[in-house]
């Protein structure tokens, strides 16, 4: 059994009820830690045809019109990479202006998961030692993440 079918949630219970074109895209990703080496984390590279593409970012998406941050990461985490997430937590929220859109980052510590990640869209994923982040080029909204995590 997964964290997503069992495990209670931490979060706000209510659900994403709407999403006002003006109001800001509201995102999940997972800070996806090796359960061998809390110290290496996956990254993947946006699709070059993509808002930010060819960037590296902590994988996820946008979370749909009634499901909650937690069913968002388990779903996308699913969808993206083949992995069933099965301990995670809320890391931290970001809220970026890129001019064209705006974007609300829930980010998520997933700390175990069942499976081998592998990148269901043709994306590249890499396994990292956070100590290398600044190594790869990351959008804007990713800045407080990678700081917060090369502080730790």
């Amino acid at each position: 059994m997964t964290m997503c079918e069992s495990m209670p949630s931490t979060e706000p219970s209510s659900p994403m009820i709407s999403q006002n074109p003006a109001a800001p895209i509201q995102v999940v990703a997972g800070v996806i830690y090796d359960g061998r080496d809390e110290s290496t984390l996956l990254i993947s590279r946006r699709g070059e045809h993509l808002h930010q593409g060819g960037f590296w970012e902590f994988p996820g998406g946008k979370i749909e019109v009634f499901e909650t941050q937690r069913q968002a990461l388990c779903r996308e985490l699913k969808e993206e990479l083949d992995i069933a997430v099965t301990a995670a937590e809320p890391l931290m929220v970001v809220e970026h202006d890129y001019g064209d859109k705006k974007v609300v980052l829930n980010i998520w510590s997933v700390s175990a998961f069942n499976g081998t990640a592998k990148g269901l869209e043709g994306q590249q994923i890499r396994w990292v030692h956070v100590s290398t982040l600044q190594e790869y080029q990351f959008p804007a909204a990713n800045m407080p993440i990678l700081e917060r995590l090369l502080n730790l």
